[in-house]
């Protein structure tokens, strides 16, 4: 799986939701694992010849967040991040879409109480893993804006803003505060907006047919 996880973060990130539901049974695989593992076998040999589409921009960076609750073993959930550069947020709020720079597709370590929970969950991770790519672009003279990050759950944008009654979400790990730090000091600008135009959404999921709107097979 190691292969194929190195080409599917490279190149073909429609793999990545199959290859880490394969990943989290690899332990104590059964008759199933070796199934899924065929079946993503079949997929590559069948579409041998993959590119993905890049457009220039002007190089802001932006992320879609998004998360699946309790869908993998052990009660795991997984979270996704879509990775693209694109227009400044200052010219549009729809920034055309472009080809990943990077995806995310993984296991959220730790178990949450909550499909709330498991989305702020996504969003912390995805914005960390943002900081060291905002120092690389501004180092390539690129300044960045707030980073625009997008989730699709209200009750975790609410978290990061203050703005909600804290009851069930009182229990939730510290370190998801950090968040509302960096939204105060304008690193990121995390907003709400409908599943549908969420980017992120499919690596959360598992349906290796699907093709992803920037990679084209032939």
């Amino acid at each position: 799986m190691d292969s194929f996880l190195y080409y599917a973060r490279a190149l073909d990130y429609t793999l990545l939701p199959a290859v880490n539901e394969v990943s989290t049974s690899q332990a104590k695989p059964t008759q199933d694992t070796k199934e899924a593992a065929h079946q993503i076998l079949d997929y590559a040999a069948t579409y041998p010849n993959v590119y993905v589409h890049y457009y220039a921009s002007d190089m802001i960076l932006h992320i879609d967040s998004d998360a699946a609750y309790l869908i993998l073993p052990n009660a795991k959930s997984r979270i996704a991040g879509y990775y693209f550069l694109s227009d400044h947020p200052d010219k549009t709020s729809t920034p055309k879409l472009n080809g990943a720079i990077l995806v995310e597709c993984i296991a959220l370590r730790n178990i949450v109480s909550s499909s709330a929970e498991a989305e702020t969950g996504g969003v912390f991770h995805n914005a960390q893993k943002a900081i060291p790519i905002r120092y690389f672009l501004e180092v390539m003279g690129h300044n960045q804006p707030a980073t625009p990050l997008k989730t699709d759950n209200s009750t975790s944008n609410g978290f990061v803003y203050n703005n909600i009654n804290q009851k069930r979400s009182k229990s939730w790990d510290m370190r998801y505060h950090w968040l509302r730090e960096k939204q105060t000091k304008q690193q990121f600008r995390i907003f709400w907006d409908k599943g549908v135009n969420n980017h992120a959404d499919y690596f959360t999921k598992h349906h290796p047919a699907k093709h992803h709107l920037h990679v084209r097979k032939s």
